[in-house]
């Protein structure tokens, strides 16, 4: 009897430590990918504090004999880092702006109305994500050397290198992303709101810009990190459509920084750094609206 018991406890306890097994291994597994998406990041900065003399004296790979801030300093006065930081926001927060306005009021559209064009227009605005940037650069690069614009939006009185030309353009490929998940969020919204706002007299324009703007907000503030980072870290519409350096955005700096014969790693490294940090403080300012719009609207009732 007693080595029944025994036997009978051992298999009790058999899958509590399976559980447990399994636990240690995905914890090891989640440090190990942690550790692995930290390295590069931890040997930007390490390279960053790095001068250069002891990379050439020691190597890439070895200890330095000391640490210090100067490439930051050289690549923020160098580099020219504030011109070209203020030219990024001259381009993403417009751009941000009007993308996620463009898109609610077409979302709105699409998760209120019923009408027979409805999914084929949802799924046409999707489908535009699809398509690689690469694949109609040349008639679009014909099409921005050909349009005219008033000389208070581009001082070439073209829609090719100008600010407004590539505001424009992020924009046009921004749109269908947004617009499909706003309107998905608002089909969770319940439409006895609108109804009810609509039998007490409101407009079609103050329900969208007084209920369902309101009850948005954290799907807006989740689309808002993202299309910051997205557009803030773009490079190759600037590179194309843009033939003055000194208007490109954040991203182009450090493709000027580096030269044909010689390329100053610890300065790049620096560099690459200090460009980083908006988004980081973007995502660390707005993760709680962030995670709140990833989650809000997952399941419906």
């Amino acid at each position: 009897m007693t080595g029944i018991a025994s036997s009978s406890v051992g298999v009790a306890r058999r899958p509590g430590g399976g559980s447990r097994g399994r636990q240690v291994a995905i914890h090891v597994f989640l440090i190990a990918l942690a550790v692995l998406w930290l390295f590069p990041i931890a040997w930007t900065a390490f390279t960053a504090l790095r001068p250069y003399g002891d990379v050439i004296a020691d190597g890439a790979v070895s200890w330095p004999a000391h640490l210090n801030l100067d490439n930051f300093q050289t690549a923020w006065t160098v580099g020219g880092l504030p011109h070209f930081f203020l030219n990024t926001l001259i381009v993403a927060v417009p751009a941000v702006l009007l993308t996620l306005w463009i898109s609610s009021m077409l979302a709105y559209v699409f998760s209120r109305f019923s009408f027979r064009l409805n999914l084929p227009l949802l799924m046409m605005f999707t489908a535009g994500n699809l398509l690689p940037p690469q694949v109609i650069i040349v008639p679009l690069y014909r099409i921005f050397l050909a349009l005219p614009l008033p000389r208070f939006l581009s001082d070439n009185g073209l829609l090719y290198d100008s600010y407004f030309g590539i505001i424009l353009i992020h924009v046009v490929f921004q749109t269908g992303f947004v617009t499909f998940v706003m309107s998905n969020y608002m089909r969770t919204i319940s439409r006895e709101l609108t109804e009810a706002a609509l039998v007490d007299g409101a407009s079609l324009w103050t329900v969208y810009r007084r209920v369902i703007l309101p009850l948005c907000r954290p799907a807006l503030a989740a689309l808002a990190t993202l299309e910051f980072t997205f557009i803030y870290n773009d490079f190759f519409w600037a590179l194309v459509l843009m033939k003055t350096g000194d208007k490109r955005p954040i991203t182009s700096a450090l493709n000027n920084f580096q030269g044909s014969f010689f390329t100053d790693q610890n300065v790049l490294a620096a560099m690459s750094f200090m460009v980083a940090l908006p988004t980081i403080l973007v995502y660390l300012v707005l993760s709680k609206q962030f995670v709140r719009g990833l989650t809000l609207g997952s399941t419906k009732g």
